[in-house]
C-alpha cells in the first residue's frame, strides 16, 4: 500500500494514480514490490534481494546513484522476535518492503509514524528519522531496568546470596545486550550513510535531521557497551568468589590433613605387630595409643589455629 500526503489528511493511492511530484511512501509485499518495481525505477537484482532476510544484523547499505537500499532487522523489546524489512530510499519516495514481518510489527510502527505529520510539514528525512526513533522509543528504559538488575545481582553477589541460575541470569543480560548493541550497530551504519548523502538525495539543510538521530543512535549504543562491561565484570567477580570458595574449601582440607597426619603414622607405627613391641602385650597400651592419638591431634590443632591456617 501507498500512502501521499495532501492538504487535508495522509491518504491511500496506488502507483497509478499517485502525484510524483509529491513525496510517495509506501509499505508492500515482495509480489506488490516486483509489480512496481518497474513504475518506481527499482531494478530486478534489488527485487531479488528482498525475498529473505539476512542472518545478520549489519547486513550493509548499498549505496546507487539514484537510490539507496538496505536491509532493516528489529527485534520487538516484548517478545524478543525479530523482524525483518527492506528499505528503498529515492529522492522523494520511501518504500518499505515486507522480507519477514508476519505479526505486522514493523509495518505498525511505520504506519504510525506517517500519521504524525502533515503535507506542510513532513519530509523524507523526517520521516526516517521519525521512524528510527520509534524503532528505539523505550529503549532507555530498558537499559535502565537493566542497570538496575546488573546492580541487584552485584548486591547478591555481596551479600553472598547467589544461587546456581546467577551465571544463567548474567548470560541472558549479556544476551540482550548483545542484540541491542548490534542494533544500533545497524541503524548508525544506515544513517550515518544516509547523513553523508553521497547520492545527493536530501537537501542539505535537512541532513540535521539524520545527525540528531545519529547522536543518540551512539549515545544508546555507548550505554549498552558500558552495561555490557559492568556485565563481564559481575560475571569475573562471580567467577572469582567460587575460586574464593573452592581456595577456601581446599585449605580447610589440607588443614585437616595435616592436623590428622600424625594419626597416620601413629596407625601405621603400632600396627606392625611385632612381638618385642612393649606396648603390644601392655595391659593399658589401648589406652595409651588412644591418648596419644588425643594429644597429638590436639597439638596440632593448637598449632594450625596459633599459625591462622583456620
Amino acid at each position: 500500500m501507498f500512502y501521499q500526503y495532501y492538504p487535508e489528511n495522509l491518504c491511500k493511492t496506488d502507483l497509478a494514480g499517485a502525484d510524483r511530484a509529491r513525496l510517495l511512501v509506501g509499505y508492500v509485499t515482495g509480489e506488490e514490490l516486483a509489480d512496481a518495481a518497474a513504475p518506481l525505477g527499482i531494478p530486478a537484482s534489488a527485487v531479488a534481494a528482498c525475498a529473505s532476510m539476512h542472518p545478520y544484523f549489519r547486513s550493509g547499505v548499498e549505496i546507487y546513484d539514484d537510490y539507496t537500499f538496505t536491509q532493516l532487522r528489529v527485534s520487538e523489546p516484548d517478545t524478543g522476535r525479530h523482524y525483518c524489512v527492506a528499505m528503498f530510499i529515492k529522492r522523494d519516495l520511501i518504500v518499505l518492503v515486507d522480507v519477514e514481518d508476519p505479526e505486522q510489527f514493523v509495518q505498525g510502527q511505520f504506519i504510525g509514524v506517517l500519521q504524525r505529520y502533515t503535507a506542510a510539514t513532513v519530509t523524507a528525512e523526517k520521516l526516517l528519522c521519525a521512524f528510527f526513533d520509534t524503532l528505539v522509543a523505550g529503549d532507555t528504559q530498558f537499559l535502565e531496568r537493566t542497570g538496575f538488575e546488573l546492580s541487584e545481582l552485584e548486591e547478591d553477589l555481596v551479600h553472598n546470596k547467589t544461587d546456581k541460575d546467577f551465571n544463567i541470569d548474567i548470560l541472558a543480560v549479556k544476551k540482550q545486550l548483545l542484540v541491542k548493541h548490534n542494533f544500533y550497530e545497524q541503524l548508525l551504519d544506515i544513517t550515518e550513510a544516509l547523513e553523508e548523502d553521497d547520492n545527493e538525495l536530501f537537501p542539505a539543510e535537512e541532513l540535521r535531521y539524520l545527525a540528531n538521530i545519529n547522536t543518540r543512535l551512539t549515545r544508546l549504543r555507548e550505554d549498552t557497551d558500558a552495561l555490557n562491561d559492568a556485565a563481564v565484570h559481575l560475571q569475573d567477580a562471580y567467577q572469582a568468589s567460587l575460586d574464593l570458595k573452592l581456595n577456601n574449601s581446599m585449605k580447610f582440607f589440607t588443614v585437616l590433613t595435616t592436623v590428622f597426619f600424625p594419626l597416620t603414622i601413629i596407625v601405621g607405627w603400632y600396627g606392625m605387630n611385632f612381638d618385642t613391641m612393649a606396648e603390644f602385650h601392655w595391659r593399658f597400651g589401648y589406652i595409651y595409643v588412644i591418648a596419644l592419638s588425643v594429644v597429638t591431634v590436639t597439638l596440632f590443632t593448637l598449632f594450625a589455629k596459633k599459625r591462622k591456617w583456620f
